[in-house]
């Protein structure tokens, strides 16, 4: 099998010599190219092709944000950015890099010493190995300097119409979605269009590294016109709000509607995990539950979607062609879980015609 081929794109010569050190204790990659900056880098790529860009955020000249654009609309590769400025309080850098296409990223140790950076290694190694397999699709410049509208600027406008007058589906009572690799920028994007009066709860699990929920839940609160927070122990979940698993426990909800927290072990390797939620879901509404499973690896929300279709709720699954990864839609496939396959861009429509 081939190596893993690495651009590096780092302007401290100490940072690049400590990673390239990093990178060469791994059999499995290999560097192939380095530069100082974006300009010198998007020089390099057609030429060197390689399988992941490794970019540090501030840079002179052209940054990592500008770089990930353009890499984006013209060469798509899976990008890791590593950066001091992507810390658990950079919320704003963080998903403003995933938004314009950047698949994860990794904070450099804060001292920046070569033993910091050994104490984090095999992290970053997992990650590369991680990216490499990986799907990223152009994502144009004109449509990331619009990056508030959708693909269909219709679809916005048509559904900012729709009010709480709107007369909703008796069947559909709450809708939950699940979510890993790639989430972030799949859940915007699937958020975005709904009204700030849409008539039925969300309950969000993403899996995020510990640290990274409050910010993730701030930048959508930002970039959507829904309420978006952390669900709180006890309370009733209301239409208008999107609901996050907290960080660390699982998310379930008791016989009185009320969002409870458990401590149990991770399931199917997570906690938060889509499939316990789901489930918790699927016994308090039944048919009135909509289960949504998105880009992800491993096999986590496959039973719980499983679980919602067994019980008569509607389940919908992200395609392959849209997928950063295709493990947990593919699971809940096999599983025989999804009702609906569907690309990214063609759920929210979807939703919206079974509930309006």
């Amino acid at each position: 099998m081939s190596p893993i081929k690495v651009l590096l794109v780092e302007d401290s010569p100490i940072a690049l010599t400590i990673l390239q050190k990093i990178l060469a204790t791994s059999s499995e990659i290999t560097v192939v190219g380095t530069a100082s900056n974006g300009i010198e880098a998007l020089d390099l790529i057609p030429k060197l092709e390689p399988n992941v860009i490794c970019t540090d955020l501030q840079m002179a000249k052209m940054d990592g944000l500008e770089f990930t654009k353009q890499v984006m609309a013209k060469y798509p590769k899976p990008i890791l950015i590593i950066s001091n400025s992507v810390q658990q309080s950079d919320t704003e850098n963080i998903f403003e890099l995933l938004q314009a296409g950047a698949v994860d990223v990794f904070p450099k140790p804060v001292g920046g010493q070569a033993t910091e950076y050994e104490q984090v290694k095999q992290t970053l190694l997992n990650k590369i190995k991680i990216l490499s397999g990986v799907s990223v699709f152009t994502k144009p410049l004109k449509d990331q300097r619009h990056s508030s509208r959708t693909n269909n600027p219709g679809l916005i406008e048509a559904t900012v119409q729709i009010t709480s007058s709107a007369k909703i589906s008796s069947r559909v009572q709450l809708i939950t979605i699940g979510a890993s690799t790639g989430g972030p920028q799949a859940l915007a994007k699937l958020l975005k269009p709904l009204p700030s009066d849409f008539p039925v709860p969300i309950i969000c699990t993403q899996h995020i590294s510990e640290g990274f929920l409050s910010g993730l839940v701030s930048w959508l609160g930002r970039e959507c016109k829904l309420a978006v927070k952390i669900a709180e122990r006890g309370e009733i979940p209301i239409p208008g709000t999107v609901y996050f698993a907290p960080e660390k426990h699982h998310l379930e909800i008791d016989t009185q509607g009320k969002f409870i927290y458990l401590d149990h072990p991770p399931v199917d390797g997570h906690r938060p995990s889509v499939t316990v939620t789901f489930k918790a879901v699927a016994r308090h509404y039944s048919r009135g539950a909509v289960g949504i499973l998105l880009t992800g690896m491993g096999k986590d929300g496959a039973e719980g979607t499983k679980a919602i279709a067994d019980v008569g709720g509607l389940t919908i699954v992200q395609d392959e062609s849209t997928c950063v990864v295709f493990g947990m839609p593919k699971e809940a496939i096999a599983l025989g879980a999804a009702q609906h396959i569907l690309p990214l861009s063609e759920i929210t429509p979807f939703l919206l015609k079974k509930i309006f």
